[in-house]
């Protein structure tokens, strides 16, 4: 009788457990705000930036340099409803670089996604001001022409969230 009960134990606790305690890289955590640039004169043609760099307001490092490409991937802050961002257009040409700054308005909401993943936060865009655009300290002029907003909910990296046109 003793040697059945031990593996009879066994057995009942074998499905509680979790197969492994790894996050699967496929699975979602917090995702990026997608940002997509298109031509001012034609908004239907996608245009690459050249040497954008994007740095964080209130950081002394940049966190990207973007070149040859339409589309960029930006954080939001996870413990605040405002995240901004410098953004230096020809930054590797002192003479010609020009500086708009970015503010993203959002709230937050922290979603369970398993238990070695465990949490990550879901944001949506402010429906009344998702984005404010203004120019750098020393004004230059804006290269930014105007932005579209495609998706208020920031949820996967699948779309674009906003749409800038210069």
């Amino acid at each position: 009788m003793k040697k059945l009960i031990f593996p009879i134990l066994l057995l009942a606790l074998l499905p509680s457990c979790e197969k492994d305690d790894i996050c699967d890289p496929s699975r979602p955590t917090t995702s990026r705000l997608i940002v997509t640039f298109y031509d001012n004169d034609n908004p239907t043609v996608p245009k690459n930036v050249n040497q954008l760099q994007v740095t964080a307001l209130g950081m002394e490092n940049p966190y990207k340099t973007f070149s040859g490409v339409s589309s960029i991937e930006l954080p939001l802050r996870t413990a605040e409803d405002v995240t901004a961002y410098r953004m230096v257009l020809n930054s590797n040409d002192p003479a010609n670089d020009n500086t708009d700054v970015l503010t993203f308005t959002y709230e937050r909401q922290t979603q369970y996604v398993s238990r070695a993943c465990g949490y990550k936060t879901v944001f949506e865009l402010s429906p009344t001001a998702p984005v404010a655009l203004g120019d750098a300290d020393e004004p230059d002029g804006l290269w930014i022409k105007s932005i579209s907003i495609e998706n208020y909910d920031v949820r996967t990296e699948d779309e674009t969230h906003i749409a800038i046109y210069y």
